[in-house]
């Protein structure tokens, strides 16, 4: 895998990797930018809950789960010293479906944090990751 970022001023950057897609960086107007586009840290949260989210609807698929909508998200605590790094995370999975099993969508949530998914093997040696699940019945 390779990426890189170009810088296109002030603190704007456009980062791309060997996908070809593009995605704009920027930084919070306090720290000289103009807000234009996700902070960097923003890209390693959104990567955490995309890398769990694919992990956990394959799961649900091949356990032929009928999931109707899925959400997942992350508050993320951080450091108040430099460097601001990851202290707690909760990752909230909220499943909507039909005749969803509990125990199912709990194994799915499990085999992603214990086996799949890289981005919490990584995130876990440095913040304490906790989840919730919600499940909610599809009308």
């Amino acid at each position: 895998m390779e990426s890189k970022v170009v810088w296109k001023g002030g603190m704007a950057f456009t980062g791309s990797s060997d996908s070809g897609y593009l995605i704009p960086l920027d930084a919070k107007k306090a720290a000289g930018g103009h807000e234009m586009g996700f902070q960097p840290m923003q890209l390693f949260a959104i990567g955490l809950v995309g890398c769990t989210a694919m992990d956990v609807i394959s799961i649900l698929k091949k356990k032929r789960q009928e999931v109707t909508d899925f959400e997942v998200s992350a508050q993320i605590a951080r450091a108040d010293e430099h460097p601001r790094v990851f202290t707690k995370i909760l990752i909230e999975y909220k499943v909507t479906g039909i005749d969803l099993d509990r125990a199912a969508v709990e194994r799915a949530v499990e085999l992603s944090e214990t086996r799949y998914c890289p981005g919490q093997a990584m995130l876990e040696k440095v913040a304490e990751i906790n989840h919730k699940i919600t499940l909610i019945a599809a009308d």
